[in-house]
Order: C-alpha cells, then structure tokens, then sequence
C-alpha cells in the first residue's frame, strides 16, 4: 500500500509539472511551442541561451546517436541509466530554459521601443 501510494503521488507530481509547471509555470504546450521562437531568438543573437541550447543538441545527439547503442548491447543496465539519466537532464534543461525564456519574452514586450535624445 505504501509504495502504491509514493507512486501515485509521483505520477500526481509529474502530471503537475507537465500542465502547469512546478512552481506554477507555464503549462507543458506553452512551453513547447516556445522552443522555434526560442531557438530563432538565440541563432539571431537576441537571447543568451546559446550554450544551453547547444548542450541540449547534445544531449539529444547523444542520446539518438548509433555509437551509444554499443554500450546497451554490452551492458545492458548502465547503457540504458545513462540514457535515461540523460533524458531526464534533457527534460529538466527543456523545462527550465524554455520558462526562462517565456519570461525574458515577457520582460521585453513590455518594453517600449525608442531611443534617447539628447
């Protein structure tokens, strides 16, 4: 009964953070949908996400990558904790950057655009 309760209340935890974030973020699809803007943001030089965008490009190269298929053939259980290690950093980063980055769109489209005269 215990741990069917601790599961619940992890699949509970998770499905918050999915639709509404944790610390009551933005919800799951916002967040998704902000990643093209996200990543056009950083390549023209507007946001400075570029090193965590290129860490995640990694971890995802990494993760889909055939060389890494060798170690899950071998051993089989710590080929796949690094995987799943890995797509839990991945998801983390994801969900972090990608709230970061709906509040630095916020912060800027409340800015009023000019210049100063002097």
């Amino acid at each position: 009964m215990d741990k069917t309760l601790k599961r619940t209340a992890a699949f509970k935890a998770l499905f918050q953070a999915l639709t509404a974030g944790s610390r009551g973020g933005p919800p799951l699809g916002k967040r998704l949908a902000a990643l093209p803007r996200m990543i056009r943001a950083t390549t023209r030089g507007e946001y400075d996400g570029g090193l965590r965008l290129a860490m995640m490009t990694a971890a995802t190269a990494y993760v889909l990558s055939p060389i890494d298929f060798a170690p899950e053939l071998m051993l089989m259980l710590f080929g796949l904790a690094d995987d799943a290690l890995m797509v839990t950093w991945l998801a983390g980063a994801v969900l972090a950057e990608t709230e970061r980055y709906l509040a630095w769109e916020a912060r800027r489209e409340s800015v009023i655009p000019g210049g100063v005269v002097t």
